[in-house]
């Protein structure tokens, strides 16, 4: 009797540490991402300073960015959220291959941004040395494309973890926090799309 309760009290000590750790990494990671916050947001205040105080704020003969592409990859990027949400559902309900697929969507859509934001930077007539504009468009947008493939990378990396056994059935931080990254990289191409794009 004393036996099985000193087994219990271990499992159930396990259980509580393997919580703790969870706890930790989860706040490491939520750090992380207000560092990353941080710096996004030195990002956007520079912009917005140029752009009110630049008398020739856009290069020469460019008179303003086209918006139908940006916005359709917008549309992509953002519903991406919604797909990776359902795939974490599906993981906490045990089903893998209902994980896999919509987490392979999710990454199929982020490669879609990537390759809409590769077309259109090489239709655009400035480079990176046309200006503060040119110099700060191609840093805020490569600096979230670089997120952005980051993001996929992190969820290449979780795929193929599902396909070990028994993987996730001690739970699955790294999923959640990538699908936290992959938020965050959602919302942070919002304030960089109304700020690129629709106030021009």
């Amino acid at each position: 009797m004393t036996s099985e309760l000193s087994i219990s009290q271990e499992k159930e000590a396990a259980v509580v540490h393997e919580h703790d750790e969870a706890g930790n990494s989860m706040f490491g990671f939520i750090v992380f991402l207000l560092s990353e916050s941080v710096i996004f947001l030195s990002f956007f205040s520079g912009y917005v300073i140029y752009k009110t105080t630049t008398a020739d704020w856009l290069p020469a003969g460019v008179a303003g960015l086209e918006t139908r592409e940006p916005f359709i990859n917008t549309i992509v990027l953002v519903s991406s959220s919604f797909v990776i949400y359902i795939a974490e559902r599906f993981l906490h309900r045990d089903n893998l291959w209902g994980f896999r697929a919509f987490w392979i969507a999710t990454m199929a859509m982020g490669s879609y941004f990537l390759y809409g934001q590769a077309v259109e930077w090489s239709g655009l007539s400035f480079g990176v040395t046309s200006g503060l504009f040119g110099g700060t468009f191609y840093l805020l947008t490569g600096f979230h494309g670089l997120h952005v493939f980051t993001g996929i990378l992190l969820q290449t990396i979780m795929l193929i973890r599902s396909f070990l056994p028994g993987n996730y059935e001690k739970g699955s931080f790294g999923v959640e926090a990538t699908s936290l990254f992959w938020h965050f990289v959602d919302v942070i191409w919002i304030i960089l799309f109304i700020l690129i794009y629709v106030w021009q």
